[in-house]
């Protein structure tokens, strides 16, 4: 490894090879937001200079259509949901957990255990099944907060299978931006190629500095495409 590099970024390099639970820090210190800087430009040089140019080659090359999730979205909304909400639920959802606290990770087996509930209810066409449901969860959920409030250790099946943990979810991360294509396909899969490096620097991001700074990247980032594509049209 380069000595010479600043060492958050050959902390990332280990990090990729081998992810691991981490005791994040937060912002506060200089250090850390020199830290979360450094990490932040090599995301953005990265895919401004290599991620972009590829997915760009790899559109050109089969004929393949632009994102239009932005067209989806009415002008008035468009900064406040993709700069601040959608940054906000996608880092909670995909990376608020990943420390691996009991409680955190049992909100989002309740959240998963719910949403499935109440597609069945709604499945079965009963609005009384869907409100119990919600009910059933939501007492669920609150049980669990209670049992589990004074346990901070991550479980250890948690620990030993967070290196798949990780990148599973930075995968998922990336596949679920492929509805900003107007066609799904297997030769679409590429063009998610930034959302995959945005997963992979954000959960380190996430897990060295805390949640609210993969927050922060996120909607900064999102700000910059939004800002580049009102540019380009």
């Amino acid at each position: 490894m380069n000595q010479t590099l600043p060492a958050v970024l050959t902390d990332f390099a280990a990090f990729l090879r081998r992810p691991r639970l981490l005791v994040p820090s937060s912002l506060r210190a200089a250090e850390a937001r020199r830290g979360w800087a450094t990490l932040l430009a090599m995301y953005v040089g990265v895919l401004l200079l290599i991620v972009l140019p590829l997915i760009k080659a790899w559109q050109t090359a089969f004929a393949l259509p632009s994102p239009d999730a932005f067209g989806k979205i009415p002008p008035m909304l468009l900064v406040p949901l993709v700069v601040l909400a959608a940054p906000l639920a996608e880092e909670i959802i995909f990376r608020g957990w990943q420390t691996g606290r009991p409680r955190a990770l049992w909100l989002v087996f309740s959240a998963l255990l719910g949403a499935g509930a109440i597609m069945a209810a709604q499945h079965s066409g009963s609005d009384a099944g869907v409100v119990l449901s919600l009910l059933a969860v939501l007492i669920v959920i609150a049980a669990g907060w209670i049992v589990l409030r004074k346990r901070r250790a991550a479980p250890r099946w948690f620990e030993a299978a967070y290196p798949v943990i990780f990148y599973l979810v930075a995968g998922g991360f990336a596949l679920a931006h492929l509805g900003n294509y107007p066609a799904m396909s297997l030769i679409a899969v590429p063009m998610i190629l930034p959302q995959l490096w945005a997963g992979l620097v954000l959960g380190f991001m996430r897990m060295r500095f805390g949640l609210f700074a993969s927050i922060l990247a996120h909607g900064l980032s999102n700000g910059a495409a939004v800002l580049l594509a009102l540019v380009l049209g």
